[in-house]
């Protein structure tokens, strides 16, 4: 049985930092990665690590987010540093397949933890 098991959300003032992590059980993932989901807007990726170390972000995270991988403990962590209120939203771990051809990333998710709330307000 393949589980995602997220920790790590909670509330935070704007400019603070949050650590994600998911733990995957069940599977090896060639990518790993964390979507998002604010109230009433789409699901959107915000990280992905691929199991190289090749890591791709969506823009309104870039130097301020961290993704990382423990390949021997089948983990990935998400650091968010400088975090704003539009950061606030539910976190999802996920795990698939995909790679990288010409600069394109390609990641086609098909496991999903059950996700993790982050708020950021003062």
């Amino acid at each position: 049985q393949v589980q995602l098991v997220e920790s790590g959300g909670g509330l935070v003032q704007p400019g603070g930092s949050l650590r994600l992590s998911c733990a995957a059980s069940g599977s090896i993932f060639n990518a790993m990665g964390w979507y998002r989901q604010a109230p009433g807007k789409q699901r959107e990726l915000v990280a992905v690590i691929f199991s190289g170390g090749f890591t791709r972000y969506t823009d309104s995270v870039k130097g301020r987010f961290t993704i990382s991988r423990d390949n021997a403990k089948n983990t990935i962590n998400l650091q968010m540093n400088s975090l704003k209120p539009e950061d606030t939203a539910v976190y999802y771990c996920n795990g698939g397949g995909g790679g990288v051809r010409n600069g394109v990333v390609n990641y086609s998710p098909t496991y999903w933890g059950q996700g993790t709330q982050v708020t950021v307000s003062s």
